[in-house]
């Protein structure tokens, strides 16, 4: 089992384990499309998941991930790995798929830190940060702070203050190209822990992993002038780091699309106010007693972050609807203040008589 803990193993997996009979414990450790790479007791192979598998599958979410533990059969090293089961997730990063409605896909599974990365030009921006950290939140690994580039920032101080404030104290770590950054990372790896990275394309996530391997494992490029980077990563990989654990690099994402999210920590602040509002359906605009309008008033909160955690909420409310179902959600939204939607119509028609 030594090769499996260098890749993250912990005894829950293996006690889990042990109740497949006849099948071996692995990790996926690459995902390219539709293939797999797992890491076994005998090494790295190649994998494909069972005509079983498959078949009962209709969900992206329930297909393999990097990071899983799976059950596997195979017979020697150079066979095809067959993946039969996924063992339970403890932690799973979701994003909604690209192309496909109403699907989730996991970005990563069964990861304890979730490194987010932005760098400080044109790249920092408040409202992406706190879409990340709610997501980050909710995939129930600890959300870390990577401000990369930082000597590109004129005012540091108060970016890290401003960082501090929407994150709830967060944890941050700065990283420069005249530092040595790899340092910083050693108070969250060590064996046994897995990492993910993620942030835009060009930000750095690259280079760092790079750094954290002691060699150039990712391809890296240069940011043009417009400050977005290049895709370099096409899978989701994992690799063990010189620090201890393993870390997860996956693909550059500019917009996070909400499949789920835990506001209750990256809008702490609006959320305990919200519990003060004089109705419980209070929609913050225009209701008296509203605390959320009385704390703009007084400068405890900003516009630019209530905007932020009402365009996520709205958003991670539309899960599991279907188009008219969210077109519908959206009119009631618009309507709210009518009485909904129903009342609106009356009102009209009460004008126009």
């Amino acid at each position: 089992m030594k090769l499996l803990k260098s890749y993250g193993l912990t005894d829950r997996y293996i006690n889990e384990s042990s109740f497949y009979e006849g099948l071996r414990l692995a990790r996926v450790i690459a995902q390219h499309k539709g293939s797999y790479k797992v890491i076994t007791v005998d090494g790295e192979q190649q994998a494909q998941i069972s005509g079983k598998l498959r078949h009962e599958t209709t969900e992206l979410y329930k297909f393999p991930a990097v990071g899983d533990y799976v059950m596997v059969s195979y017979e020697k090293i150079e066979d095809t790995a067959i993946i039969h089961y996924i063992l339970s997730r403890k932690s799973v990063f979701l994003r909604t798929a690209v192309g496909i409605k109403k699907q989730a896909q996991i970005v990563a599974s069964n990861i304890d830190i979730v490194f987010i990365c932005m760098s400080l030009n044109s790249n920092y921006n408040l409202n992406r940060l706190e879409r990340y950290l709610s997501i980050a939140w909710d995939s129930g690994a600890t959300p870390v702070i990577v401000l990369t580039k930082s000597d590109l920032c004129e005012n540091l101080t108060q970016v890290i203050r401003e960082v501090e404030q929407v994150s709830f104290y967060a944890d941050i770590i700065t990283t420069s190209m005249f530092e040595d950054n790899i340092d910083k990372f050693k108070p969250y790896m060590k064996e046994g822990i897995t990492a993910a990275f993620i942030g835009s394309s060009g930000v750095g996530k690259s280079t760092l992993i790079n750094q954290m391997l002691g060699k150039t494992m990712l391809e890296t490029k240069e940011v043009g002038k417009s400050d977005k980077g290049k895709h370099t990563t096409t899978g989701r990989e994992m690799f063990p780091s010189l620090l201890g654990g393993v870390v997860i690099d996956t693909p550059g994402m500019r917009e996070l699309g909400i499949q789920s999210a835990d506001l209750s920590k990256s809008f702490a602040d609006i959320e305990r106010l919200a519990q003060d509002c004089k109705f419980n359906d209070c929609s913050h605009k225009n209701e008296p007693g509203c605390a959320i309008q009385k704390a703009l008033s007084e400068g405890t909160i900003d516009h630019r972050r209530l905007n932020s955690y009402t365009k996520l909420k709205n958003e991670a409310s539309y899960e599991g609807l279907n188009s008219k179902q969210i077109e519908n959600q959206k009119i009631e939204r618009m309507f709210k203040e009518f009485g909904g939607m129903k009342n609106a119509r009356k009102l009209v028609k009460g004008r126009k008589n």
